[in-house]
Parts: structure tokens; C-alpha cells; sequence
């Protein structure tokens, strides 16, 4: 892959263009390379020298001003609104099929090259696919640079041949994750795409080899445990969704550039199976076979006679049938312009038309260059290529982007975290046209109020009002009357009118940074102002009633959960700005919800128990505090810590046998240690627990598997219980079981003793599966108790700080109790 300009910095102006001889186009003579695009030309006259130059910049400015247009698909306005591939319940494949059945064939052909347009009349905007990160976030087609601000810089880690001399497998996936993670930012902001065409993984046999640089080293086992470690941390461990797309490259063979005459274009690699197998391959195997790298480039060399990215065997028979490379994301991109190489200079075909259809049916998908799109209108009308063709190459592309979330927005990360506080069955919700909703509250129009605090310009808001409309429902809007608690004034009439009309009721309310936000902490638990009272009054109406409850911070939910004309509690925080809609999702069922409350929800009295400066977490009687969080906490909340109800019922047992159960009730602390290679002891592997969960209902639920540990074990007061491992199993349909993996090191196991060491204590233990345990196993460590961790200590000499500050007092400074305004 050449990297030596791009069109976005030659256009910027921060390199000036090399002063190289300009070649002609498809001259049979001696073939130059022009770095821009691979144009492997012969000499020209000075005015054919202009002409060419003007239309190579002509085409860079072209595909520049394309990408400053780009944008993302709107899955929420306008065309893609109402086509499957916006629907996030469906597969991705089925998703892609949907969108590409709308392509006109020229459509098609158009978005087969590297820089796509995409389908305006679609609302698919334009994309390109090629971005370099060699080591870094870098200056290519398809990255936008900016002159001043945020992305005017990326990290740029060492060039990967010291980074291969480190061995250090873990430090590959470290720079690969942070690597990934600025690119996501770039793509975030409209700067990048998702698609990065690296790792250059071809062993460095040959120390004359000009781009040696760019590889780790010649050794194909290593090179094949790097990059396994580098696809991992660029792609991300999420099975649904991945991070960035990963290509390896040069397919196969490629170690040439322009030895001696024998430039790379036209190179024909004679290799013989042995040496193919044992040393050209391992590399790539590992990305395909053991990694899943979601892309691959073919070479411009061609290997024992046939251009690589012409090649049916290497791109078919080996690539994606003897390596399994076969999932339906996975798409092979043309290094630039070997596509056109195919023609000329490897004359492998006879016409530009024969060689773009013999790419394209051996397996090529995307074709860095414009050959594709120029050539394959001819090739069609010829015959040499059908419709189907394109499609298969076109759903590789778009399941792929779909892996990657790029038409899903910001929808999946509020639906994955509403939680279901409580449910009589009301939900989910049938909505059908004509159902007469009443959406009350002051929540009920939010736009800014869902986005929280330290937030950038949305490119919209989708409140509830708006995601009410949506559903085909007859909408009867009324806002909440704020602070206002006399139920007599005309500020409740419409709440009154909406109410009377309708045939349910979704009450959107809760608290926003009015209340909670930097610089001022709440003065209470209880709902505000009048909301409970308004709630109240709307239960008595008789009709399915479903609160939904926003903000951070809990609110004392006692009175709703005993209300029994309340159907429903959804507790969503601050949902973004696609938070309407998930609200609404999870309303109607289109997603069932399977998110856990990440605090505990204590009564509104609590306040008036312990005071914020008491840093202590554990119960003190002499103090009357009863302790703070759900492992410590010495009462009874309202809600739990990780409490969260479903549409569905699960089950779960830990597996007790067979190669992936547990294989023992009782370990010796000193064998523990004795196989553990660890440098920090408390990361010694402990055993992994196979969480067999079976959905025994009839919606398909996502579920969060949580392990928590118990037991009398070191030293007293103990935990009520300890959070040691969860997973999120997804899509778990009616009937069908998923197994959980979780973890257990030493350090889950440990207490810490009163020195801050950390200790692993012998006694019983008890590992619960969620918080009112669906299974349950128990086992005993037995020998000597055994620090893992020594912490150092205070010095015995320290300064202490006072107990006062402005305004009130200090954490060792008595505190007067505040008791809370009755509600």
C-alpha cells in the first residue's frame, strides 16, 4: 500500500509535491509510479506532463470535496428511516441486503471503489474507506487533519520494527487500543472513517526491502503473535460490535519494491508450496484464521504467474475456505490501483473490462484506484459480470459497516442501560394507531435536559414527545406542573384533560442538572416539587400507568413501588440525544430491557443518617450510620444495587462438570500460588465458573450475568457481598440457553486487612449468581492465610489537615443531624 502522499495533505499544503518525472497513462514502455495513485505510466511530454498533473490534483479535489461533505446516515429523517437496515433488531446481513436492493446497478458499480458516493436519493452519504494507522492515526485519503484545535495531532507511536524488537505482546494490544480509540474520536467528528488499512504484516526477509520499517521482523511466528495481539486491540473484544476495521496486508508475497529494475507492480513471486506454507502464510493465517481481521489487501505483485487480487485460489480457496474466513463482513480491498495492474503491466487480461471482471468474481470488493467504476459499466454490458456479483461484494462492505455501529447512532447505548424498576405486565406496551396516549411531566418535551452535563452540540433531539409521535399513537401532550402542588389551579388542567381522554398514561419525570450538577449537590432523595402528588393523582385514574424516571442520581421510588395502580417504573437517566426513542423502545418492546441499576436506591431518610464529609463506608453504631454502598449497608433499600426486571424469565446453574465446570469444592492456598507466573499475585488466575442461563420465557433478552462473592472469610466487620465478575449475555431467545464465563482471580477472592494489605484469607466462600441468587456454589480455602499485595505504610510523622472549612465542617467535626421535610 503506498502511503507516500495523499491528496488530503497535498491539498493542505503541508508537503510539497515530489519532484519526480510525470509518466502517461497506460503507456506500454518503461512503467513509472506516480505514489499518488498508483499510476504506473511511461514518460511524457512536458505538455502531457500539465495535463496529467492538472486531472490527478482535479481528481484529488474531486474525492476531497467529497469527503468534506460526507456526514453519517440518519436513520432517523428522511429516506433510511423506513429501510431494515436501520433496524438494529435485525442481523446485519439482512440489514445490508435491504439497503443495497435499493442501489440502481450504476449505483452499485459507483460504490465499488475506495472512495464511494454513496446514494443521495437514498440519504446514504458518501464514505471512503481508505484510512492508514501504521502507528498512529495518519495523513491518507479518507483522515481530515485539522489545522487548529483537537485534531490537528494523533499519537505516534514507534515504528513497528521497535516495537517488534520489545516482544511484548501486551504492549502491541495497549498502542493498538489507544490507536483505535483516536480513530473513533476522528470518526466521531466527521474527520475519519472506520475502515484502517493496516497492519503491513510481510516478513522483513530481505534487509534491502524499502518498507522493512514497517513490519516487525522476519520471524513468522512472531510476526503472527503480534499481529493477532495488534487485530485484537484495534478491533475491540465486543462480538456485536466492532471498533475499527483492521486489514492485513500485502496478500501474499510482497517484499519487493524496485530492485534492480523489477518494480512491484509487475513482480511475479515464484514461490514454492513449502516455503509459501511455512513462511510467506503464517502471518496472514493468524489474522484470518485465529484474529478475524475484518479486512484483507490483496498485492500488486503477482504470485507464480496469477496477480493476487485476480486470483480465485488464494482470495477463495485459501483465504476464506481452507481459513474459514467466511463470515459475510469480511471484505478484500485492492492495494492502489493492482487492480489496474491486472491489465497493465501484468497484461494478465486482455481488456480493462476482462480485468476488472476477474478481479471482482475472484474475490476483490473494493478497488483502491477508480478502475472498477470506470471499467465495470463495459464489463457488465459484456456479460462478463452479473448483478449478483455486485451484491456479494457490496453486503461485505455494509454488514461490515454495520458491525461497526455506523448506522445505529446513539440509540444502543441508552436502550442497553434503561432499567425495568417495576412491572405488573403492562409492559411491553401494544401501541396501535388510534391508542390514546397521555404523555405528562416535565421531562415529557426534554431536549438538552437528556443530555446531562459536560456535553458538546447534538446533531439533534429525539425527546418523548417526539418518539411518541412516532409510534402511531394519538398523543395527548401536557407538561407537568413544575413546583406548583396545588392540584386546584389551572396549571393541572391540561394534566386533568390528558388524562381523561386517554387510555394510558406515561408520566416522563425525575431530576436535571437544576438539581444535580458540578458545584451543587442535592439536598434530597425525595421527588421534587410536585411530582408525586401530580403521579398520585394520575394512578387514581384507573388506567395503565407507567412512570418514567430521570437523572443520575436515585430518588426514594417507595411510594410508586407500593402504588399498585402504578403499572410500571423505568429508570433512565440521562439518555442523550436519541433518548426519546429508547425510552419508547423499551415502552413498546421493540428492545426488552436488561439494564442493572448501578447504585443502590436508599429511602429519602437517608440524608439525615450520614454525612457527605463521612468517608467511611462501613456501619458505625456509635455514629448511627448504617454504612454506604449495598456491601456495606446495614438496612433495607428501597431498590438494590444491580436490581433490574425483564421482559422474560431466566435461570442459571453453574456447571459443576466436564471440561469448562469447575473442578473442585476445596483448594490449598499455597498450590494456588505455586503454578502462577503472575507478577502481581492478586492477578493469578483462581477458576472460571460456566454460567449456563436459560431464558425460560418467550422474549428474546439481552442479560447481565453478575457473581458476587460472600462468605465470613478475613477479617470482621464482613461485606454483605461483593460484585467479582459479570458478563452481559445478548439475544438470548424463548427457550434457548447462553453461558456466561465468569473469571475469578486471587485478588477476587482477597480481603484487604487493616494495614491495606491485600490477604488471602482460608474459609468458606459463596459465589451468588445475581442479586437474589438464581445458583449458587460454595467452597472452602484452606492453609494459611497469604499477603498478596504488601501496601506502604503512612510514615509515622504526617502533617493532618484541619477540620474546618469555609462555610460549615470538617470530616472529623460533629455533625448535626438534618432530618428530611416529610412527602
Amino acid at each position: 500500500m503506498t502511503t507516500a502522499w495523499s491528496a488530503t495533505s497535498r491539498l493542505n499544503g503541508r508537503h510539497a509535491l515530489p519532484a519526480l518525472p510525470v509518466p502517461c497513462i497506460y503507456s506500454r514502455r518503461f512503467v513509472f509510479s506516480l505514489p499518488a495513485h498508483g499510476l504506473h505510466l511511461s514518460y511524457c511530454s512536458l505538455s502531457t506532463v500539465m495535463a496529467r498533473t492538472l486531472a490527478v490534483l482535479a481528481f484529488a479535489a474531486q474525492a476531497w470535496a467529497q469527503l468534506e461533505g460526507r456526514g453519517f446516515p440518519d436513520c432517523s429523517n428522511g429516506p433510511l428511516q423506513n429501510n431494515d437496515v436501520c433496524d438494529q433488531s435485525l442481523d446485519p446481513v439482512t440489514r445490508a441486503r435491504a439497503l443495497i436492493a435499493e442501489f440502481t446497478v450504476a449505483e452499485k458499480i459507483n460504490n465499488t471503489d475506495s472512495t464511494s458516493p454513496g446514494v443521495p436519493r437514498l440519504g446514504l452519504p458518501a464514505y471512503t474507506w481508505w484510512q492508514e494507522a501504521l502507528h498512529g492515526v495518519a495523513d491518507s485519503p479518507g483522515v481530515n487533519f485539522s489545522d487548529t484545535g483537537d485534531f490537528r495531532y494523533a499519537t505516534s507511536f514507534p515504528q513497528p520494527i521497535l516495537m517488534g524488537a520489545a516482544f511484548d505482546d501486551a504492549l502491541i494490544k495497549d498502542v493498538a487500543s489507544v490507536i483505535s480509540t483516536e480513530a473513533r474520536a476522528f470518526n466521531n467528528f466527521d474527520r475519519a472513517g472506520l475502515d484502517f488499512w493496516t497492519p503491513n504484516i510481510n516478513p522483513f526477509k530481505d534487509i534491502r526491502w524499502g518498507r522493512g520499517q514497517e513490519t516487525p521482523g522476519e520471524d513468522p511466528y512472531h510476526l503472527s503473535s503480534y499481529v493477532h495481539n495488534l487485530i485484537q486491540g484495534l478491533q475491540g473484544d465486543d462480538e456485536k460490535y466492532r471498533k475499527v476495521t483492521a486489514t492485513c496486508k500485502h496478500f501474499v508475497a510482497y517484499d519487493i519494491e524496485d530492485w534492480n529494475g523489477n518494480l512491484r507492480y509487475q513482480f511475479d513471486a515464484h514461490v514454492g508450496s513449502q516455503e509459501l506454507v511455512e513462511y510467506y502464510m503464517p502471518p496472514f493465517r493468524s489474522c484470518a484464521r485465529d484474529s478475524n481481521v475484518g479486512a484483507f489487501m490483496c498485492s500488486y505483485n503477482a504470485l507464480n504467474g496469477v496477480p493476487t487480487c485476480a486470483d480465485p485460489w488464494l482470495l477463495q480457496d485459501v483465504l476464506r475456505d481452507h481459513w474459514n474466513w467466511s463470515s459475510p463482513d469480511y471484505w478484500v480491498t485492492s492495494d492502489c490501483d493492482a487492480v489496474q495492474n491486472v491489465f497493465l503491466p501484468h497484461e494478465y487480461a486482455a481488456t480493462r473490462e476482462e480485468a476488472v471482471a476477474v478481479s471482482l468474481k475472484a474475490g476483490t470488493d473494493i478497488d483502491c484506484g477508480q478502475y472498477f467504476s470506470s471499467f465495470l459499466p463495459g464489463a457488465y454490458a459484456q456479460g462478463l459480470i452479473n448483478e449478483a456479483d455486485l451484491d456479494k461484494s457490496l453486503i461485505r462492505q455494509y454488514t461490515s459497516l454495520i458491525r461497526m455501529g455506523y448506522f445505529d447512532g446513539t440509540t444502543r447505548a441508552a436502550v442497553s442501560g434503561i432499567t425495568l424498576l417495576k412491572n405488573d405486565g403492562t409492559l411491553p406496551l401494544k401501541i396501535e394507531n388510534g391508542t390514546k396516549l397521555a404523555l405528562i411531566g416535565d421531562w415529557a418535551n426534554a431536549t438538552s435536559q437528556m443530555l446531562g452535563n459536560y456535553a458538546g452540540i447534538p446533531p439533534f433531539f429525539h425527546g418523548p414527545l417526539w418518539a411518541a409521535n412516532q409510534t402511531g399513537a394519538e398523543v395527548l401532550y401536557a407538561r407537568g406542573p413544575g413546583g406548583e402542588g396545588d392540584p386546584t389551579t389551572n396549571n393541572w388542567r391540561p394534566v386533568y384533560n390528558a388524562a381523561n381522554e386517554s387510555d394510558v398514561i406515561v408520566f416522563v419525570g425525575g431530576i436535571d442538572n437544576n438539581v444535580e450538577s458540578e458545584g451543587s449537590d442535592r439536598v434530597t432523595m425525595a421527588w421534587t416539587g410536585a411530582q408525586l402528588d401530580i403521579i398520585s393523582s394520575l394512578a387514581s385514574y384507573g388506567k395503565p400507568m407507567i412512570v418514567v424516571q430521570m437523572g443520575a442520581g436515585q430518588l426514594d421510588d417507595t411510594a410508586l413501588l407500593k402504588n399498585e395502580n402504578i403499572s410500571a417504573i423505568l429508570w433512565g437517566g440521562y439518555p442523550g440525544q436519541d433518548g426519546g426513542r429508547a425510552i419508547f423502545d423499551i415502552i413498546q418492546g421493540v428492545v426488552a430491557p436488561a439494564g442493572r441499576l448501578p447504585t443502590t436506591q436508599y429511602p429519602a431518610k437517608y440524608i439525615s443518617q450520614i454525612p457527605m464529609t463521612d468517608m467511611n463506608l462501613r456501619p458505625n453504631a456509635t455514629s448511627g450510620s448504617p454504612g454506604r454502598t449495598y456491601m456495606w449497608y446495614n438496612e433495607e433499600p428501597v431498590l438494590p444495587f444491580a436490581h433490574g426486571l425483564h421482559y422474560t424469565n431466566f435461570t442459571a446453574q453453574i456447571k459443576s462438570e466436564g471440561p469448562s465446570g469447575y473442578s473442585s469444592n476445596s483448594y490449598e492456598i499455597s498450590s494456588l500460588l505455586k503454578g502462577c507466573s503472575e507478577s502481581y499475585l492478586d492477578r493469578c488466575p483462581f477458576q472460571t465458573f460456566s454460567v449456563d442461563v436459560a431464558n425460560t420465557g418467550s422474549v428474546t433478552s439481552d442479560y447481565v450475568t453478575l457473581g458476587f462473592l460472600a462468605g465470613t472469610h478475613g477479617p470482621a466487620p464482613h461485606p454483605n457481598k461483593r460484585l467479582v465478575a459479570y458478563e452481559r449475555l445478548h439475544n438470548i431467545t424463548g427457550g434457548s440457553t447462553a453461558t456466561a464465563a465468569l473469571n475469578l482471580t486471587l485478588g477476587s477472592l482477597a480481603r484487604v486487612d487493616d494495614q491495606g494489605n491485600t490477604v488471602l484469607y482460608p474459609g468458606d466462600y459463596a459465589l451468588l449468581v445475581d442479586i437474589q441468587p438464581l445458583t449458587t456454589v460454595n467452597f472452602t480455602l484452606t492453609g494459611e492465610a497469604t499477603t498478596l499485595d504488601h501496601w506502604p505504610q503512612l510514615p509515622a510523622e504526617r502533617v493532618q489537615t484541619g477540620d474546618y472549612f469555609v462555610g460549615g465542617y470538617g470530616s472529623g467535626a460533629p455533625y448535626q443531624l438534618q432530618y428530611p421535610t416529610e412527602v
